[in-house]
């Protein structure tokens, strides 16, 4: 069994996925000082028993990466992840102090597309004395090499927008169970970049840039990717796009949403008690009377459906 969790931040994304191997990963984090306490507690919970942690961060904006230093300081990061930048820190933030001493330090790992490590995509050898399988986690984006990229890369290097600096981050569970995470990455670069990749069917897909408008899915990705739901995540109401004629759930009503990856299918459970509990609309998602009529579960919240 593998969980994946997008925690509820306020307008900010932060997640971790406990895999079904000996793996642990959190992806950004946006950490308010009075929830840090509640936070690292059920990260060391969630992460018991896991000997490999790692962090991956999307881009260095605030909401991002706020909380990061006292993260460091009360959850052990052994392993950060980020794609390679020289993105600076003209205001002396300290979250982003910590992230360019991350970044440059010498536990990073750069992200690009095709990449490889153990254990992020690759099992131990056969000979190794320690056995392992890999967390399943797969890097689409970016091509260093691209030019659109290399614009992107010159203008963060100046403090301009770090969104489009954002990997394409796959994680595949088992039974071949499918997530998706683009960070921020607007609609305006995806158009110059869309033809460039292909990406694979998915069945979660964390939609860019919080769900904005800003960040919506070109066309030929969603039709690439089939997604079973799209998560539109914490942003104001106005600003949001809510996917139409694709199935949804809106993190700003759904509080925390946990996926619950076991025997071939994704379970789904919300935070909010109150978040349309049947899920009628939600044409993907089956609902076996043995969940529903338990809907309920004190570890991972409201059951809204399963992905089959």
């Amino acid at each position: 069994m593998s969980i994946v969790k997008s925690l509820s931040v306020g307008e900010g994304d932060m997640f971790y996925i406990r895999h079904n191997s000996d793996n642990f990963t959190i992806i950004d984090c946006c950490v308010e000082e009075e929830w840090h306490k509640q936070v690292v507690e059920e990260l060391e919970n969630a992460a018991s028993g896991k000997i490999i942690k790692r962090f991956i961060s999307t881009h260095p904006d605030d909401d991002h990466i706020r909380g990061l230093k006292k993260l460091c300081k009360d959850f052990e990061i052994p392993n950060f992840y980020c794609v390679a930048n020289k993105a600076l820190n003209p205001d002396g933030e300290e979250d982003f102090d910590m992230y360019c001493k991350l970044r440059d330090g010498s536990s990073c790992f750069y992200l690009e597309q095709g990449c490889s490590r153990k254990w992020m995509n690759l099992n131990s050898n056969p000979g190794d004395d320690e056995q392992r399988q890999s967390a399943g986690i797969n890097i689409l984006w970016p091509v260093v090499k691209n030019e659109k990229y290399q614009e992107v890369l010159k203008a963060v290097k100046d403090w301009q927008d770090p969104n489009n600096m954002s990997p394409i981050i796959r994680y595949e569970a088992e039974g071949k169970k499918s997530f998706i995470w683009f960070g921020d990455m607007e609609n305006s670069f995806q158009e110059k970049i869309k033809n460039e990749i292909k990406l694979p069917r998915t069945d979660v897909v964390f939609a860019p840039h919080h769900g904005r408008k800003s960040g919506h899915l070109v066309s030929e990705w969603l039709q690439e990717l089939e997604p079973k739901v799209i998560i539109v995540g914490e942003a104001p109401s106005e600003h949001l796009d809510y996917y139409r004629g694709y199935d949804t759930i809106t993190q700003n009503t759904a509080g925390d949403i946990t996926f619950v990856c076991e025997n071939g299918q994704i379970d789904i459970y919300v935070g909010e008690k109150d978040y349309d509990p049947y899920c009628t609309k939600l044409k993907n998602l089956e609902k076996p009377l043995s969940l529903v009529n338990h809907r309920y579960n004190p570890r991972y919240g409201y059951y809204v459906g399963t992905i089959i």
